[in-house]
């Protein structure tokens, strides 16, 4: 799964050329893990000021990771081995 916000359309069509746009930035599919990273290689090199998450089922306690990519209030942590996400204070996204 991938959700994107403020992507340049380029990302967008890149993106529906691998997985299925079910939502306005919100693209899922069953890929490998060669194309997963192969994707992410593509959105660290067109999402410019746009911010996205990717999320895939995997073998961990929660089940799922994730990985991100720009500026949001949502910033991942790590706590004992469990991804989580911490929210930041409203402004400190708009200081980035």
């Amino acid at each position: 799964m991938v959700v994107t916000e403020a992507v340049p359309p380029r990302l967008r069509g890149r993106l529906a050329v691998w997985l299925l746009e079910v939502r306005a930035g919100v693209y899922v599919g069953n890929v490998s893990r060669r194309v997963r990273e192969m994707i992410w290689e593509q959105i660290n090199m067109l999402a410019e000021e746009g911010n996205v998450v990717m999320a895939w089922a995997t073998n961990t306690e929660s089940g799922f990771d994730f990985v991100t990519y720009g500026s949001n209030r949502r910033m991942p942590i790590d706590l004992d081995g469990l991804r989580l996400v911490k929210f930041l204070p409203i402004d400190t996204v708009s200081d980035k």
